[in-house]
């Protein structure tokens, strides 16, 4: 099976399949390439995701968690599928439908604000120090 998704989403079990049952939805609400402007959004999510996930990953960090503006639920979303999700915008600026993590422990996950602002002070300290004289 050819799949054309990018890596860390699950494989499309319809892909090259012409009777596949999806393809009814991209006549419905066909993907729109993204302007230069959302690109370079898309392009920086990528580049600070990256950063995230190295300052992050090792501690425990699974991914960032994102409350979902149609349930107004938490949504759990790992580290791979995040970088997925991006780089299938960049391709043709949808996002595949896609499996939340499943039993999710919510403390394994931060938000993109708390990881701006550790990616922040990691940077702080690495050039000041802790801010403290000995």
């Amino acid at each position: 099976m050819r799949d054309q998704l990018p890596p860390g989403l699950p494989p499309d079990p319809f892909a090259g399949d012409p009777a596949d049952p999806s393809a009814a939805l991209d006549a419905i609400e066909p993907g729109q390439p993204l302007d230069p402007q959302e690109r370079l959004a898309v392009e920086e999510d990528l580049a600070d995701l990256a950063v995230y996930e190295a300052l992050l990953g090792h501690r425990g960090i699974r991914g960032l968690v994102v409350c979902c503006e149609d349930c107004q639920q938490d949504h759990y979303h790992d580290w791979d599928m995040l970088r997925a999700n991006l780089l299938q915008l960049l391709v043709d600026g949808t996002v595949r439908p896609h499996e939340p993590a499943y039993d999710p422990v919510p403390d394994a996950y931060v938000t993109w604000d708390y990881c701006r602002g550790f990616a922040d002070a990691s940077m702080n300290d690495a050039l000041h120090g802790d801010g403290f004289d000995n």
